[in-house]
């Protein structure tokens, strides 16, 4: 699940990491009172105002300004409040703003020590073992500085029986040319950061970027988090925190209704019960010359109403050219499926993309006969390879 940056850096603070300070608005005047707040509580005269959306690259997007007076502060905030901001990292129609960040300016004007570093936490899958990614180039993505200067990203494996030792925090301190005061302050950092990754159960820790003043102040300036779905249960407040205003639609109802559906750029909705043959189902549509639309799992309690919802989430997305149900009956019965399909088919009405059927398992017999004797343009099909056939059929 991911969060807002302000949320992020309300974890990153419980657990001790220095944060550049903030308050969240709805609107240009509750702006104004969050610069005046934050002017008694900081003393700072200069306020940044940052887009609160889902997605990196805002200041690209004109959804980050610098505001020196309460009038630029509420100018800004007005005009990023309700813009469709379009960044790296969005689709091309952006992302609705409904929220901004007030926050301190935290570079001292006219700063000539300033150092800016990229830092983040996340699991390192080739093996298995947590890992803290930096590097001195922090503000810019990190993409392109491993591209044109790979030797300037460094990376410490942190071992899960032992956790972060204090010896690869300094040494990450010393890798990013810390010394005296700035060297403490940045192990303290890095240490907090960790231990604030680990106890939240995130996915993702991405600092962008840490700050380091001219007065050996280290700070996180950005905090791009990703929480653990599975793990919310142990963290009603963090689940709290989810914003489905910044999720697809189509998953967040998807989700609503016990269905396991990720949204994808292709032509052909999937239909199936079980990741792993969801996995399979969509590797046959491509090698049939189709693109997967989403990925689709009903699960193994998948009963005729479920079904039915399922097929009107794929049926919105424009881009359907044909429908693949792909069920192996173990738990979940064959004929409770295609009786889905036959309601689903009768109740929406108006389908006008081919539907291909592919039914094996408990009750197969049955459900292959309830379908048939539908009267529906439905097109059945046994074999895995046989239902890929008709895909490239329908498809040509």
């Amino acid at each position: 699940m991911n969060i807002h940056e302000f949320q992020g850096k309300e974890i990153l603070n419980s657990f001790g990491v220095t944060i550049q300070r903030g308050i969240v608005a709805q609107t240009a005047d509750e702006a104004v009172e969050a610069a005046k707040k934050l002017n008694e509580q900081t003393g700072t005269e200069w306020w940044v105002v940052k887009a609160q959306v889902h997605a990196g690259g805002r200041g690209k997007g004109g959804g980050v300004k610098l505001a020196k007076s309460l009038d630029e502060v509420r100018a800004h905030a007005d005009a990023i409040i309700g813009m469709d901001l379009v960044t790296p990292q969005t689709s091309a129609e952006g992302k609705r703003v409904h929220q901004v960040l007030i926050a301190e300016d935290v570079y001292y004007p006219g700063e000539t020590e300033t150092n800016e570093i990229y830092m983040s936490v996340l699991l390192d899958r080739a093996t298995g073992r947590n890992m803290i990614m930096y590097s001195t180039e922090g503000g810019m993505d990190i993409e392109q500085v491993a591209e044109e200067t790979p030797d300037r990203i460094f990376t410490e494996e942190i071992d899960p029986k032992t956790g972060l030792m204090p010896f690869q925090a300094r040494k990450i301190a010393f890798n990013l040319g810390m010394e005296g005061a700035a060297f403490k302050e940045m192990t303290k950092f890095v240490t907090a950061l960790y231990r604030a990754y680990v106890n939240s159960d995130s996915s993702l820790f991405e600092i962008n970027p840490v700050l380091k003043t001219s007065d050996n102040k280290v700070l996180a300036v950005d905090a791009k988090v990703a929480l653990d779905d599975n793990a919310l249960y142990r963290h009603k407040d963090y689940a709290e925190m989810r914003d489905t205003r910044e999720e697809d639609p189509t998953e967040v109802e998807a989700g609503e209704a016990g269905l396991n559906f990720v949204k994808l750029d292709g032509n052909v909705g999937c239909m199936v019960n079980g990741a792993g043959l969801a996995m399979a189902t969509m590797d046959i549509i491509k090698q049939a010359g189709g693109n997967p639309a989403n990925f689709l799992d009903v699960g193994g309690t998948a009963d005729a109403k479920r079904v039915e919802t399922a097929f009107r989430i794929i049926l919105k997305d424009p881009g359907v050219k044909a429908i693949l149900v792909n069920i192996f009956g173990g738990i979940v019965r064959c004929d409770r499926v295609a009786q889905g399909v036959v309601d689903a088919y009768q109740n929406i009405g108006n389908i006008d993309v081919p539907i291909i059927v592919r039914l094996q398992g408990t009750n197969a017999v049955e459900a292959k006969k309830l379908i048939d004797d539908s009267g529906l343009e439905v097109l059945s099909a046994i074999m895995l390879q046989e239902a890929a056939d008709k895909v490239q059929e329908v498809l040509a």
